[in-house]
C-alpha cells in the first residue's frame, strides 16, 4: 500500500477533443497540481494534438502521444499504463476528456489508493448516478454490468465506467498482453485480469455527465462485438476453460 505522496500519470485519450481539453487540464491541475496528464491524440483532425502540443511545451507536467489515426480508446488507455510502467509511477488513473469524468473527484480517487490496487469512479454506489441519461441508456449500463458481475465475479458495482485509478506496480503483474478488447469491452476485461493478478478493487461515487461539448462517438457494431467479448470471458470465468496466467512484465 502506498505510504507516500504518489507519483500519478493522468491519461487522457483524444479525438475531436479541441473544445474540452484546455479547460479539462486546467481543473485537474485546479484539483491535483501536482499530477502528470498523458494526452494520446488519434491524429484528430480538429487540431486536437497541436493544442496538446502548444500545453505540453507550456507545461512540464504535461506530455503528449500522437498516434497515426482513431485506433480505439482501449489501445489509447492500454499505451497510458505502459507509459506509467517504463516512467515508473506509482499510479496510473484514465478518464474522459469530454468532463463526463469531472476532475472534482480526482482527489477521492487519488486517497483511495492508499487501501486498494484499483479505484473506480462509480456510478452505482451510493451518492452516485447519472445525469440526464434516457431510460434505455440506464437499462443498457445497469444490464451490462449486472451480466459482468454475475459471469465474472468481479466485486465492483461499476465495471463498465472509465473513471479508474490503477496501482502500476499490480499492472506489471497484469496480463496485459493478451488483451481480446480494444473497444467498450475494454474496460470490463482490463477489470478482469487485474482481478486474476489478485488486485482488490474500491470505489467511490461519482455523477456521470453527459460531455460538455463536441458529438459522442458511439459505433453500435463495436458495442455488439464488445457484448461478444464480455460474454465470452464471463464464460471463461465461470467454468474455467481457457484460462491465461498473468505474468510480470519487466521494465
Amino acid at each position: 500500500m502506498l505510504l507516500t505522496e504518489p507519483r500519478v500519470l493522468i491519461g487522457i485519450a483524444t479525438y475531436k477533443e479541441r473544445e474540452n481539453l484546455a479547460p479539462l487540464v486546467q481543473e485537474i491541475h485546479q484539483f491535483l497540481p501536482q499530477i502528470d496528464i498523458l494526452i494520446t491524440d488519434d491524429n484528430s483532425p480538429d487540431g486536437t494534438g497541436e493544442l496538446a502540443d502548444q500545453l505540453a511545451a507550456a507545461d512540464p507536467r504535461i506530455h503528449v502521444n500522437h498516434r497515426s489515426g482513431k485506433l480505439g480508446l482501449g489501445t489509447a488507455i492500454l499505451a497510458g499504463m505502459r507509459y506509467a510502467m517504463e516512467h515508473d509511477y506509482d499510479c496510473f488513473m484514465s478518464m474522459d476528456a469530454d468532463f463526463s469524468h469531472h476532475p472534482r473527484y480526482l482527489p477521492a480517487m487519488v486517497a483511495g489508493m492508499k487501501d486498494h490496487d484499483i479505484m473506480i469512479g462509480s456510478r452505482y454506489v451510493p451518492g452516485g448516478g447519472t445525469a440526464h441519461w434516457p431510460l434505455s441508456r440506464q437499462l443498457m449500463s445497469g444490464g451490462v454490468n449486472l451480466l459482468v458481475r454475475f459471469l465474472m465475479r468481479i466485486p465492483a458495482r461499476d465495471t463498465s465506467g472509465g473513471f479508474r485509478c490503477y496501482r502500476v506496480a499490480k499492472l506489471r503483474e497484469t496480463d496485459l498482453d493478451h488483451l481480446l478488447s480494444h473497444g467498450y469491452s475494454f474496460q470490463e476485461e482490463v477489470l478482469y485480469r487485474c482481478r486474476q493478478a489478485g488486485c482488490t478493487i474500491g470505489e467511490t461515487p461519482i455523477i456521470f455527465e453527459d460531455r460538455r461539448a463536441g458529438t459522442s462517438k458511439v459505433d453500435p457494431r463495436e458495442a455488439a462485438r464488445s457484448l461478444l467479448i464480455i460474454v465470452g470471458l464471463g464464460l471463461q470465468a465461470m467454468f474455467g476453460f481457457g484460462q491465461s496466467h498473468s505474468t510480470p512484465r519487466k521494465h
